[in-house]
Formats: C-alpha cells, sequence, structure tokens
C-alpha cells in the first residue's frame, strides 16, 4: 500500500484503538452464534475465554507484526498494556462494588497468558503457527479439551483478531 493512503496516528492513538478493538465483543458474538445449539460447552466459559483470548492475540499480534526495529513497538506495546491493565481495575472494581465478589481481572489475563504461553513452550514443533496450539489450549481452559467446537471457537477468535491487527498496522503510519 502506498504511504499517501495510509492513515496517520499517534503511537496513543494506535495504543487506543488497539485497546478497544480488544475489548470490542461483536466478533465474539458472532462466534458464539455460530456454535451449534445441540453441544455440551459450557457457554458462559466459552464468551468469557473468548474475550481474554482476544485481547491476549492483540497483545502477541503487536509482538509478531511490528518491526524488532520499529522504534515505536515498545512504547505501543507498553501503552496497550497499561491501558488493559486500567480498564482490567474498572472491571475489578464494577465486579467487586455489583456482585461484592473480589476480582482481579488483570491477574487473569496474566494467569491466562501463561497458561498460553505454556502450551507454546510444551508443543516447539508447532510454535511457528500458534493456531494450532490456541485453539487446543481454549478448549481445555474452557472446561472442554477435546471438544472440537471449542477447539475451532479459540483457533477463530486467534487467527481472527491477528490477522485483523495485522491488516491495522499495514493501514497506519506512526507519527
Amino acid at each position: 500500500m502506498k504511504a499517501e493512503n495510509k492513515k496517520t496516528l499517534t503511537v496513543k492513538e494506535l495504543a487506543q484503538d488497539l485497546t478497544n478493538f480488544a475489548l470490542d465483543r461483536t466478533d465474539l458474538k458472532d462466534l458464539l452464534c455460530a456454535i451449534p445449539n445441540k453441544n455440551d460447552l459450557n457457554i458462559v466459559a466459552v464468551e468469557y475465554e473468548l474475550g481474554i483470548l482476544k485481547i491476549l492475540s492483540v497483545g502477541w499480534a503487536i509482538s509478531f507484526f511490528m518491526a524488532t526495529t520499529d522504534k515505536n513497538k515498545q512504547v505501543l506495546s507498553e501503552l496497550f498494556w497499561q491501558m488493559v491493565q486500567k480498564i482490567s481495575q474498572d472491571i475489578s472494581t464494577l465486579t467487586q462494588t455489583t456482585t461484592g465478589a473480589q476480582l482481579d481481572y488483570f491477574s487473569i489475563l496474566k494467569e491466562r497468558l501463561a497458561i498460553y504461553v505454556k502450551q507454546i513452550q510444551e508443543n516447539p514443533d508447532q510454535a511457528s503457527n500458534p493456531a494450532l496450539i490456541m485453539g487446543p489450549a481454549f478448549a481445555k481452559v474452557c472446561g472442554s479439551p477435546d471438544d472440537a467446537i471449542a477447539i475451532l471457537t479459540g483457533t477463530k477468535i486467534f487467527t481472527l483478531t491477528l490477522g485483523a491487527v495485522k491488516e491495522y498496522i499495514n493501514i497506519i503510519d506512526i507519527c
């Protein structure tokens, strides 16, 4: 794509856009609607874990698709995770206020990240194509490790999110 067709954003604007995308649930709802009605999945768990995997996938996409030499990569990554942490605090506070239950949503994100990273480390032969690992790992955290629908759903959110972030990064210039 030619540079004159690219949208110019500050690194903070890009981080905000990516954070908004990570939290947007439209594509999650579409994936949930595609799940057949007759299944053994805990749909509430699937929906919850889809949201988490989407956030983590946006973070990974920043790492995967920005050049290591790009001076904005580290700043963008830090800003993205700071924004996610702030929103996580808001979610935790709202949950405590409305239900009385203690929740640290950012810690949950970090725990899930550790699970997915561990799966990649335990499957080095598939690490070059992490989508092969994410689907089964997603199904496992949903409590349905052998469910093909859960595996496919996790794989889809991972690959769709990576593709969307890659496409977006390719059409912007950071000023």
